[in-house]
């Protein structure tokens, strides 16, 4: 350029006209290649149907970006004759386009979901058996939590905790140590919501319940989770009353990725995980390994803990029919526990109270610990046997081994904070003659082994009949083998331990052998029969269910009904209390059935309106079916009957979206257990017959009013009571039945939840990499866990977590910073209220409630900090 200039200014004459032409040429000379170099880059961005508003659109090297607006359209100036751009939308994954001087408007730029999105992760493996609420179009009532909300929530909070934004839910029990934590949905616990881990039913066959320290890997392994409130929308054969929680997992990644991972938080909390996939050869073959360790000493006195995850995911796809995925996951972990205590011990104590450890020889050791090691493995199948039909199939098995200890024996030695005095004990039981202690005058530590072996098959097949109609009909059997006995851990200097009352050995045994509670010996301890005490049983629960579904579905009508049979046997053995010829039990068998349906209908693409109505007779649990922990059947047991009826309403659109439920839940003949704590002794109660109503409205909604900020927020009012008596039986920590009552609870309230609740979160991106968020909710009306006609409850209280996210992509790798801190302002709190002890006067009182009562103080601030790095 400056070469042309001294020729032109050569060429013509100094005057004033000739300079003119001279400036004018030099001008348009310049404006030309000025507007050449910042010609504008333009095009528009959808989902493949719609346009998105919000994305973000950079031109990679530089520093310049914009958004798209609400049309999905962008314009971008460009000071490169060509390069690249890079769009970017939470939930899709990035795209990268070249442009050129020649082509500066790209057109329809179509996005797709990203491999941790909830579409993507379901057609990965087991799509038929995987049940979330996009397998129909008939609205539900649902909440769904993304794998990247996992990653960066999850922290070291408990499994559960992720779902504590959603209307309906209430977290319990997180005081009590890793894994203790209980999700109690719509005012149901566990052993009366579903849950299912890739389709497949893990709540326990013996009493329905979910121990969340069996499961504490699923955070590392999950790529979805979603709950479906009341009915849902599950094929199989299961009761999901207060709702179903689907968990998906990671499966085999078809792409090679991997990365590290390292967290810190309170309490000396410490967690580091390594991932790796091979992804998919050339000839169909794909794996995925993911490897954990963490320890903490847990937020309370004496709740240490530590474990390992690993999972390992084989996948083969020989050709688009066929496609198969074997996967092997566990969690052996073990942590000490707490559990609830009166109002007076944490007022006297303090609020991080726990008297179950002390120091034995100069070491930490508690009387509580948890142990357990359950190795799960399945093996999948997705057939695509032509265009309109599906087969999918899932073999699996997992096998539990461990359990959780206690005192044995009246030897307890305490001191003055009421910690156990390890070595006292040890002194009083080296006294005793020749060594030999009994339930009278010495002490040890007992483990309480739950070990099962079960093994099952789900498959269902799907066929279209055409664009509007489908059905879908499955089968699901399972066979179930569970083991219980206690052993003894620690002997405390005693030679052995005296047995008098097992019915098999009438001239009674000494256990001299004590067995290590470390989780990854528990899967080949073997114990010799005259080496237990107290009881020695198994059982074996047998189940076969039929499943199916029909749906018509046009772009604003759905209809869908869904119905199952189901059989159920169960069979004992008793080794303790029967002589070998009466340890078989009788065989039980029970017929159980559901039904349900629903319909919606869709006006102006906006609104939607539905109703679903479901109608359960369920088999009662195993332990309610034979009385007492021993071999006689409960006359009493019955099948538990279930009426629930749905309405809801469903509003979307780009930039707000909302739903509002209402349910009514009849259930007749209940059972429920509970565990009591009455100073320091451990009872358990059982609730039968009982009749409740649950009946409530939900309200949850998002929006988006800019690109850069997320609103969510959530209400619910339930009104749970019982409308019955009750037979209740109290047993003793050994299983002795200790009371018997019919007793009047009419209209009383059902506790052990927050029966009102509501909540507010806000995200705001603040750059492209650096964002925060904040949640607040409030909780109120959270009544007694006890059975009681005038129950009590606890204050209201409300709660505030935060986190800051940072993440900056490179090429090919990225780096994911985050802290999470929950309970910003240290509220204190009762997460649980276990008694209903009322006022009475000169009654010590706290916040209203007689100090005598039970309860868990809910965890104070806690913080996490983690980094990963993707590769």
């Amino acid at each position: 350029m400056k070469k042309f200039l001294l020729s032109f200014n050569r060429s013509i004459t100094p005057d004033l006209f000739g300079k003119k032409i001279v400036l004018s040429a030099l001008l348009l000379i310049l404006s030309t290649a000025f507007a050449y170099s910042q010609q504008s880059i333009t095009g528009t961005v959808t989902d493949g149907k719609n346009p998105l508003g919000g994305v973000t659109v950079s031109i990679v090297g530089t520093s310049r970006s914009t958004s798209t607006d609400a049309n999905g359209q962008f314009s971008l100036s460009n000071p490169k004759e060509s390069g690249e751009i890079i769009v970017r939308y939470i939930g899709y994954e990035a795209k990268r386009l070249t442009f050129t001087a020649g082509s500066p408007d790209l057109g329809i730029i179509e996005m797709q979901p990203s491999s941790e999105s909830l579409d993507e992760v379901v057609v990965q493996v087991g799509s038929g058996i995987i049940d979330m609420a996009a397998d129909r179009k008939t609205p539900i009532a649902v909440s769904t939590v993304s794998a990247t909300e996992i990653q960066q929530k999850g922290g070291n909070q408990e499994f559960p905790e992720l779902l504590k934004n959603t209307p309906s839910i209430y977290i319990a029990g997180q005081a009590g140590g890793y894994g203790d934590s209980r999700m109690i949905v719509r005012g149901f616990d566990a052993d009366n919501t579903a849950y299912l881990i890739n389709g497949q039913p893990v709540n326990s066959m013996e009493d329905g319940k979910l121990y969340w320290s069996n499961w504490s890997g699923l955070q590392d392994v999950a790529n979805a989770l979603q709950v479906q409130r009341g009915l849902g929308s599950s094929k199989l054969a299961v009761s999901s009353v207060g709702g179903t929680v689907n968990v998906v997992t990671k499966s085999t990644d078809m792409t090679r990725k991997g990365f590290v991972q390292s967290t810190i938080g309170n309490n000396n909390y410490q967690k580091n995980t390594i991932a790796y996939s091979t992804g998919l050869s050339d000839n169909g073959w794909a794996a995925s390994v993911l490897l954990t360790n963490w320890a903490a000493d847990g937020y309370n006195k004496g709740t240490r803990g530590y474990g390992q995850n690993y999972f390992f995911s084989l996948g083969y796809k020989p050709n688009d029919k066929h496609s198969f995925n074997f996967m092997i996951f566990g969690a052996p972990q073990q942590h000490d526990q707490n559990y609830t205590k009166p109002i007076s011990d944490y007022l006297q104590y303090g609020k991080d109270y726990n008297p179950n450890y002390g120091y034995y020889q100069g070491d930490y050791l508690s009387e509580r610990t948890n142990y357990y090691h359950k190795p799960v493995a399945n093996l999948n199948w997705d057939f695509n046997i032509d265009e309109k039909s599906t087969l999918s199939t899932v073999l699996y098995a997992s096998w539990g081994r461990g359990g959780g200890t206690g005192n044995w024996g009246s030897g307890k030695v305490t001191d003055t904070t009421r910690h156990i005095n390890f070595d006292a004990i040890r002194k009083n039981n080296s006294e005793l003659e020749d060594g030999i202690g009994t339930t009278r005058n010495a002490y040890a530590i007992r483990a309480s082994v739950n070990n099962h072996a079960w093994y099952g098959l789900i498959s269902n097949f799907n066929h279209e009949i055409n664009e509007n109609l489908n059905y879908n009909l499955g089968v699901d059997v399972r066979t179930y083998k569970g083991s219980h006995y206690r052993m003894l851990t620690n002997l405390f200097g005693l030679n052995s331990f005296q047995v008098t009352d097992n019915a098999q050995y009438p001239n009674g045994y000494n256990v001299t052998e004590t067995y290590s509670i470390d989780p990854w010996k528990s899967l080949f301890t073997s114990v010799d029969n005259d080496q237990k005490v107290n009881y020695d049983y198994d059982e074996r629960i047998t189940y076969g269910g039929l499943f199916g579904q029909i749906e018509y579905a046009t772009d604003e009508f759905s209809a869908y009904l869904q119905g199952a049979l189901s059989n159920q046997s169960h069979v004992r053995w008793d080794r303790f209390q029967y002589v070998k010829e009466e340890e078989k039990s009788e065989k039980v068998n029970n017929f159980g059935y559901n039904i349900k349906g629903g319909l919606s209908y869709t006006v102006a693409e906006q609104h939607t309106f539905f109703a679903n109505s479901g109608y359960y007779s369920r088999q009662p649990y195993h332990d309610n079916i034979y009385l007492n922990f021993g071999n006689t059947i409960n006359p009493l047991t019955s099948n538990e009957k279930i009426l629930g009826l749905e309405l809801g309403y469903k509003y979307t659109s780009r930039v707000f979206s909302a739903d509002l439920n209402l349910y009514n839940t009849s259930w007749k003949d209940r059972v429920t257990t509970r565990t009591i704590f009455t100073d320091d002794v451990e009872f358990f109660e059982n609730n039968a017959g009982l009749s409740q109503l649950h009946r409530g409205v939900e309200l949850s909604f998002t929006a988006k009013p800019t690109y850069k900020l997320d609103l969510r927020g959530f209400a619910s009012i339930g009104d749970w009571k019982y409308n019955d008596n009750a037979l209740t039986r109290v047993y003793d920590q050994n299983l002795n039945l200790i009371s018997e009552e019919v007793r009047d609870v009419q209209d009383g309230k059902v506790g052990g939840a927050a029966q009102t609740m509501f909540g507010l979160g806000i995200a705001y991106r603040i750059t492209n990499s650096l964002s925060a968020d904040v949640d607040y909710r409030n909780y109120s009306n959270l009544y007694s866990t006890a059975v009681e006609k005038e129950n009590i409850k606890a204050p209201s209280y409300d709660l505030v977590d935060a986190g800051i996210n940072y993440r900056v992509k490179f090429d090919k790798t990225a780096l994911n910073l985050r802290l999470n801190v929950n309970n910003v302002f240290d509220r204190v709190y009762f997460s649980e209220l276990m008694s209903a002890i009322p006022v009475e006067a000169g009654d010590a009182t706290y916040r209203g409630l007689n100090t005598a009562n039970s309860v868990f103080f809910g965890n104070g601030t806690t913080w996490n900090v983690g980094a990963r790095f993707e590769f």
